[in-house]
């Protein structure tokens, strides 16, 4: 099983970016479908990006695409999120989840089946 470690969340203004890294331990991260989801206190967990194993397909949520980029290094063992004009709506708690079997990008959080402990983002006005 794998063991998710997320970083890179902190405060920043309307309009700026952040880079979220996702650090997987385990030797089959490669064979792992990549997801990041967010939750703001109160609400549900909502997807927010995935990337296939290879990183040949990506797919977004309609509310970040065109700001959010999300990509892979397998030889690092890590997925990436790059978040630029962010806004405060982007507050909330960011996870790392991945994968193991997916013959499909999911966008249930309930398909995920390792997940990270989270890390803060915190858009101001």
């Amino acid at each position: 099983q794998a063991q998710l470690v997320e970083s890179g969340g902190g405060l920043v203004q309307t309009g700026g970016s952040l880079r979220l890294s996702c650090v997987a331990s385990g030797d089959t991260f490669r064979s792992y479908t990549m997801g990041w989801f967010r939750q703001a206190p109160g609400k549900e967990r909502d997807f927010v990006a995935a990337i296939t194993r290879s990183g040949g397909m990506t797919y977004y949520a309609e509310s970040v695409k065109g700001r959010f980029t999300i990509s892979r290094d397998n030889a690092k063992n890590t997925v990436y999120l790059q978040m630029d004009s962010l806004k405060p709506e982007d507050t909330a708690v960011y996870y790392c989840a991945a994968d193991r079997d997916a013959p499909l990008i999911y966008t249930d959080y309930k398909k995920y089946d390792y997940w990270g402990q989270g890390t803060h983002v915190t858009v101001s006005s």
